[in-house]
């Protein structure tokens, strides 16, 4: 129980941290934070949380992240449901607050709440297919990171940075795309509050992610089997 509250909590701080700049400071008047700092909220929250709750839970924080370790042979498979579930309600409560928040401000219009898309929804134009590729891309990249730099063999103390900064890089190239996605809690978070197109598209934010997920467990348990202690 303690590890999927510590899920919850770590899901709930991605969401409100991530999709928070993106809604409350983004395009604020003239010291809006913008796409970087979009993708370095996004980056931190994982930072923050990789040495909050890393020793609890993994710090997964992501459905594509427990399933492709568990392809990859890094987590066992009894938690693979409950970790979902877990993350998908912290991103939610984590949605939720953040709503409360911004629907505080005169004149409030609920907007794409940050949610993903694509097609006439995606921030930049692009295509149903170019969204697709770029996530199944975007979270294979990112799960292959996470594999290596928490390799019994890596160096110790790192992982919590090298994967923080590699989502952030990921969000440097694919805000334009999909608002960037990698992870389906993120995804279901806010198209439950925005309905409609976004319900509608979210199946693409679910087989993506997961798709590049088993891609990278699959490829990296390959190239480096892990080594038992």
């Amino acid at each position: 129980m303690k590890k999927l509250v510590a899920e919850f909590i770590g899901t709930l701080w991605l969401v409100l941290g991530g999709c928070g700049s993106a809604v409350l400071a983004a395009g604020f008047p003239e010291l809006g934070i913008g796409f970087v700092g979009v993708a370095l909220a996004f980056g931190l929250t994982v930072v923050t949380m990789a040495y909050a709750i890393g020793h609890i839970s993994g710090c997964h924080l992501n459905p594509a992240v427990s399933i492709g370790l568990w392809i990859g042979g890094r987590f066992d498979v009894k938690d693979l449901v409950p970790y979902i579930v877990a993350q998908v309600l912290g991103g939610i409560a984590g949605a939720g607050i953040l709503y409360v928040i911004a629907s505080g401000q005169p004149g409030f219009e609920l907007g794409g709440f940050a949610a993903n898309g694509y097609g006439e929804h995606s921030p930049g134009g692009y295509s149903m297919m170019a969204a697709l590729v770029c996530e199944v891309v975007m979270t294979f990249i990112f799960l292959f990171v996470i594999l290596g730099s928490t390799y019994t063999q890596a160096p110790r103390g790192f992982a919590g940075l090298a994967i923080g900064l590699c989502l952030t890089l990921i969000h440097l190239i694919s805000i334009p795309v999909t608002n960037t996605s990698v992870n389906p809690a993120r995804s279901t978070s806010q198209a439950i509050f925005v309905g409609d197109w976004a319900l509608g598209e979210l199946w693409l934010f679910w087989v993506a992610p997961i798709v590049g997920a088993a891609l990278a467990g699959l490829i990296y348990k390959a190239l480096s089997p892990e080594i038992a202690e």
